[in-house]
């Protein structure tokens, strides 16, 4: 049995799927999760990774766990002490293997390495996954896209190797069902740097009409974030979108490495989802 935190999300909903196709059996753990929202053959539990103990019935069986602490999860409570009672209970409960979704910004020295360090002492075979910015938080930009034709963002010409959520996916059903990943953490990105106005022009393609972009301030979008992650996530994200380093700029080649292929580009993830640009 796999265990997968996070399964309504962007990551975790491919993720339970392509576990689900692979034949593994699989429990579905978010805070609002029912059967309709899971393939058929999976088991929904509703849970939530702030309050550990909740997690107990989803553990019956597991053999493996992955674990996604997202800015929301840290701004609702989460942090090192609370994934530790986690990864205890998760441990006793015979679970063998763990994968944790971390952030590129740990390796950067943007973000503290607390969380990761929590799994690596946690006497449990661990992955950890650092990816960086994720394609999919275009999404965010999908109400004013269908109302205006419109995408509003920082740092319009700064580029960065966005990731495909179904590559972070694929990457960590491998490193859930497959041995050979224990003790490895994977830098994930997409194949190329993409600014934000090239992203819009990008949306504008896959559309068929022109999509304007409007450069915000740093303090217009540190607004936005701060509605679901906590201050100190929310600037070192900006600090990361805004001036990143060689490394962040960088394209990793972890997701050719472990899925033998390479990682996806914007204007796939884009054709995928036009719908909810439309």
């Amino acid at each position: 049995m796999i265990v997968v935190t996070g399964a309504t999300g962007n990551v975790g909903r491919p993720l339970v799927r392509a576990l689900a196709a692979a034949g593994e059996r699989v429990t579905a753990v978010s805070r609002k999760v029912s059967a309709a929202d899971v393939p058929d053959g999976v088991r929904a539990v509703a849970a939530d990774l702030a309050e550990p103990r909740s997690l107990k019935p989803a553990l019956d069986g597991a053999e493996a766990l992955f674990l996604l602490t997202s800015g929301d999860w840290l701004a609702s409570g989460g942090g090192a002490p609370v994934l530790a009672e986690a990864l205890d209970l998760a441990r006793d409960a015979g679970v063998r293997r763990v994968v944790l979704l971390s952030s590129q910004g740990v390796g950067t020295l943007r973000h503290p390495p607390q969380l990761e360090e929590a799994v690596r002492e946690s006497g449990l075979e661990w992955t950890v996954l650092r990816p960086g910015g994720f394609q999919s938080n275009a999404y965010a930009w999908a109400e004013s896209v269908r109302a205006r034709r419109e995408v509003a963002a920082p740092f319009a010409d700064v580029a960065l190797p966005n990731v495909d959520p179904d590559d972070i996916a694929g990457v960590a059903a491998a490193a859930l069902r497959e041995p050979g990943h224990g003790g490895l953490t994977y830098v994930l990105t997409g194949p190329a740097a993409i600014s934000p106005r090239q992203q819009a022009a990008v949306l504008g393609d896959v559309l068929g009409e022109p999509v304007r972009f409007v450069e915000q301030t740093r303090d217009e979008a540190r607004a936005q974030l701060l509605r679901f992650m906590p201050p100190g996530v929310a600037d070192a994200t900006l600090d990361i979108l805004g001036t990143p380093s060689p490394a962040e700029r960088e394209v990793s080649p972890d997701v050719e490495r472990v899925l033998g292929r390479p990682a996806r580009p914007f204007a796939e993830w884009t054709a995928r989802n036009a719908a909810a640009f439309r």
